[in-house]
């Protein structure tokens, strides 16, 4: 008999479990990045997410009620840091930069995140801001259910860690961290690169306050203590309603909560008539004073043209009587929004906002005011 032929066989390839592992360190590298680009593209969106978090936190518990609105002035900072960390660390799972370290700050990112979705979702408090419009749609139970599921698939790769060679990549994460930082600071200093939102340019607001097609419901109706669902109402009258429920969601209109007021009445739809040029202001006490000479330029420059401009705010009528007359702009007419709307509308404060027949055909940060001869030409070519 040939020696060689009674040698054990010595298996090769990668075990099964070793691939599991590399699929899901790929699938949790990818979803916190792209995740974190979402949210960085727009950390003011966030912001507002974690304010409203603290602002709840300390209605619920109302012993840390100090503590939690004492993290608000904070919230930006923490957003940006926050975002920023989603993609670094996925990043760096991805090329295996010290792997050991990235999985549990990864685990201990993602404990935190489920967390606040299922406060979200099991108190059915923060649900959904209209922070990021048509970039991130999931309710309260399905995001706590991604979360749920990421958190497994971090602990699979815990289990595996060991196995994770660790690779001398450092420059990439550096370059993700400058470039994340970066992209960070430039959605704060202008405005989103992309903007996903209803009042974006380009879009009408007007069509979006309407279903973009017919709503369609189904009934749900019970007898002899049997539900069943019908399409159309059922005329038997021995039914008893239960429920009606939205068949084609994604009908309904983008826009429902877009109203503009003053003490005479509802200012709403002449905002879509013509050309108005609006100047947000959210709040009179953190308005940034060094943008409103510029603001102030564009509206003399507007004079007897056919682009009226207005003011929209939140604030009370004294407020805003008192920052017209500190900024020279008592000749222009002011008009009240719900505060989360002016929100949504524009990220700084105060921002300029261009509409014609109620499309958007503009929307400036403080920091790149336009000068009057670009507003005409926009709603002019």
């Amino acid at each position: 008999m040939n020696p060689a032929t009674t040698q054990p066989k010595i298996k090769t390839g990668t075990p099964p479990m070793l691939w599991a592992a590399r699929i899901a360190r790929f699938l949790v590298g990818i979803v916190f990045i792209f995740s974190g680009l979402i949210k960085l593209n727009d950390p003011v969106g966030t912001q507002i997410k974690f304010e409203e978090y603290f602002e709840v936190f300390a209605q619920d518990v109302p012993f840390l009620h100090d503590f939690f609105m004492a993290l608000v002035p904070f919230t930006l900072t923490m957003s940006v840091l926050f975002c920023a960390a989603e993609i670094i660390l996925g990043v760096a799972l991805l090329v295996s930069y010290k792997p050991k370290l990235t999985v549990w700050l990864l685990f201990f990112l993602i404990a935190f995140f489920t967390f606040l979705t299922f406060y979200s979702a099991y108190f059915n408090r923060v649900t959904d801001c209209g922070c990021f419009g048509d970039a991130i749609k999931l309710k309260p139970w399905t995001s706590f259910g991604k979360d749920v599921v990421l958190t497994v698939l971090i602990l699979f790769i815990i289990g595996h860690r060991n196995r994770i060679t660790p690779r001398k990549t450092g420059w990439v994460v550096f370059l993700t961290t400058l470039l994340t930082l970066g992209l960070g600071v430039y959605a704060i200093s202008f405005l989103p690169p992309l903007d996903l939102l209803p009042y974006a340019v380009g879009k009408s607001v007007p069509a979006q306050m309407k279903p973009s097609e017919p709503l369609r419901y189904r009934y749900v109706m019970e007898k002899n203590g049997k539900t069943e669902t019908f399409e159309q109402y059922p005329t038997d009258t021995t039914y008893k309603f239960k429920e009606m429920q939205l068949v084609n969601e994604s009908a309904k209109p983008k826009i429902t909560d877009y109203r503009v007021w003053n003490d005479e009445g509802d200012f709403t739809q002449q905002t879509f008539d013509g050309k108005k040029l609006f100047i947000i202001v959210k709040k009179t006490t953190d308005v940034d004073a060094g943008s409103l000479p510029a603001i102030r330029a564009l509206v003399d420059g507007l004079k007897g043209s056919d682009v009226k401009p207005y003011i929209l705010t939140s604030v009370s009528d004294k407020e805003i009587n008192a920052f017209q007359n500190e900024f020279q702009l008592t000749n222009v007419p002011y008009y009240k929004v719900d505060a989360t709307v002016l929100k949504t509308i524009m990220r700084s404060n105060p921002g300029t906002w261009l509409m014609q027949d109620g499309v958007v055909r503009g929307k400036w940060h403080y920091n790149t005011t336009p000068s009057a001869e670009e507003v005409k030409k926009l709603v002019n070519d």
